[in-house]
C-alpha cells in the first residue's frame, strides 16, 4: 500500500449510495480507480486494478461482499476489504471477522465513518465500527481482564490480530510452536473466551484497540 492516499475501488447496487459515496472520496481528494453496480465487477475491477481498499456492499446482485472477500483470500489478492452493511446480524458479522475482513460500517454511519475507517485500514489495522459492536451487542472486554495477561501474552495477542499464525508468533518472538499453543491456552483460559475454532482470532480483532 502507497505511503499516501490509498488506492481504492467502490461498489454498491443502489446508484444513489453509489455515486455519494464515489462524490464524497473524490471530494476529499481520494485516489479512486472505478465503481461497481454489483458484485461481478466490483470483483473484475478488484483482479484487474488490484486496488489498496475495496470498500462493498454486503449484498449485490452475483456475488455478495462476504463472496468477494472469500475469493479474494482464496486467490490471495492483497486488497484490503471494508463492508458496507444495513444488517445488524452477529453471524454476519462475526463471518466478516473469520474472512479477515478489514473494515465493517453500518450504511447509516458509512460517511460518518469512512474517513477514519479508510486511515486505519490503511495502517493495517482492521476498522470495526463501535455502533455495530453496540449494536449487534459485542461484549467489550473489561481492562481489569486484560490486566490479568501477561507482557508475553498481550504481545502474542497483537499477533493473533494481524492474522499471524502459530508457527509465524514462534519465529517472531523466538519461542518454540508447544510455547505458543500453552500461551493461546492460558489467554483463552484468563478471557473466558469459547475455545470454539477462530474465537481467538475473533476476539484479537475486536479488541485489537485495547492491545495497541
Amino acid at each position: 500500500m502507497s505511503e499516501t492516499t490509498p488506492s481504492i475501488i467502490i461498489a454498491d447496487d443502489h446508484p444513489l449510495l453509489l455515486k455519494g459515496l464515489s462524490d464524497f472520496l473524490i471530494e476529499k481528494g481520494y485516489n479512486l480507480l472505478g465503481s461497481g453496480k454489483d458484485g461481478r465487477e466490483a470483483y473484475n475491477l478488484i483482479t484487474q486494478k488490484k486496488p489498496d481498499i475495496a470498500i462493498l456492499d454486503i449484498q449485490m446482485p452475483y456475488m455478495s461482499g462476504l463472496e468477494i472477500a472469500q475469493q479474494c483470500k482464496r486467490t490471495d489478492i492483497q486488497t484490503k476489504i471494508v463492508l458496507i452493511t444495513l444488517h445488524k446480524e452477529k453471524d454476519l458479522y462475526q463471518k466478516a471477522q473469520e474472512l479477515n475482513i478489514f473494515g465493517y460500517i453500518l450504511k447509516e454511519f458509512a460517511l460518518e465513518e469512512i474517513e477514519n475507517c479508510i486511515k486505519t485500514v490503511k495502517e493495517g489495522v482492521p476498522f470495526f465500527s463501535e455502533k455495530i459492536k453496540e449494536l449487534i451487542g459485542v461484549v467489550l472486554v473489561e481492562d481489569s481482564e486484560l490486566a490479568t495477561l501477561t507482557p508475553s501474552e498481550k504481545k502474542i495477542l497483537k499477533l493473533i490480530a494481524q492474522d499471524k499464525t502459530n508457527k509465524e508468533i514462534a519465529s517472531q518472538l523466538f519461542i518454540s510452536y508447544r510455547t505458543v499453543e500453552k500461551h493461546r491456552s492460558n489467554i483463552i483460559t484468563k478471557l473466558n473466551i469459547e475455545p470454539k475454532t477462530n474465537s481467538l482470532l475473533i476476539w484479537a480483532k475486536e479488541h485489537h484497540d485495547k492491545l495497541l
